[in-house]
């Protein structure tokens, strides 16, 4: 089954429900995705590992028409999201609600935000350095994305996140608002709906608990 966001953030939902009912308080964010398990022989026994879901390595160009790799996020807890200019829906509250935390940690060297444009027609470099500067980003903390489709696309069912080209969408596209927020080993460790205030304020709260851990 191919997993996506809602679904592992109803299990983690569940999760915690549980946790509660049975007294137990969880500090650590769940890494959320698919995993998988792998033997290895440690002085002559067993041992199960643990492979969690990881975001994997990719290129990107960006509003300053510069190459973007994973690389530029190695050692930084950061939040992805998925967005194209000239929507007309959910993006400018998301992007709105994503300066938000921008604001609150711009010039912390931890911390870094990635947005990845889907519409590969109409959003090149110029036109998301114009959108980042209206928005109100003023360094390079945070970094506006396009490429050809596939990578956007395949990148987007990494990161769990539907995105999709449709016409009958507003704005020629179909995408979900999910802010996600990424460890320094390129886990995922939460999502939040960023059109929903009370899913920011918890984007706030969870990003302060794994600075912590990293």
């Amino acid at each position: 089954m191919k997993l996506n966001l809602t679904t592992c953030l109803c299990a983690i939902a569940l999760s915690s429900v549980l946790f509660a009912c049975s007294g137990t308080v969880e500090k650590k964010l769940p890494i959320i995705g698919e995993r998988a398990t792998e033997e290895r022989i440690v002085e002559g026994k067993t041992v199960v590992d643990t492979i969690y879901h990881q975001i994997p390595a990719f290129t990107f160009l960006n509003q300053d028409s510069v190459e973007i790799t994973d690389k530029d996020f190695d050692n930084k807890v950061y939040v992805a999201n998925f967005f194209f200019t000239h929507c007309p829906s959910i993006c400018p509250t998301m992007q709105r609600n994503l300066l938000k935390v921008y604001e609150k940690y711009k010039d912390d060297e931890r911390v870094a935000f990635l947005s990845h444009s889907i519409d590969f027609k109409y959003d090149s470099p110029s036109v998301l350095k114009s959108y980042a500067e209206k928005l109100g980003v003023t360094n390079e903390q945070w970094q506006f994305v396009t490429g050809e489709k596939k990578d956007i696309y395949g990148i987007a069912d990494k990161y769990l996140v539907y995105t999709k080209e449709d016409e009958n969408a507003p704005g020629g596209y179909d995408h979900q608002s999910y802010l996600v927020l990424v460890d320094s080993q390129k886990h995922i460790r939460g999502a939040y709906d960023g059109t929903n205030d009370e899913h920011v304020a918890q984007l706030f709260n969870d990003l302060e608990i794994l600075l912590k851990e990293q």
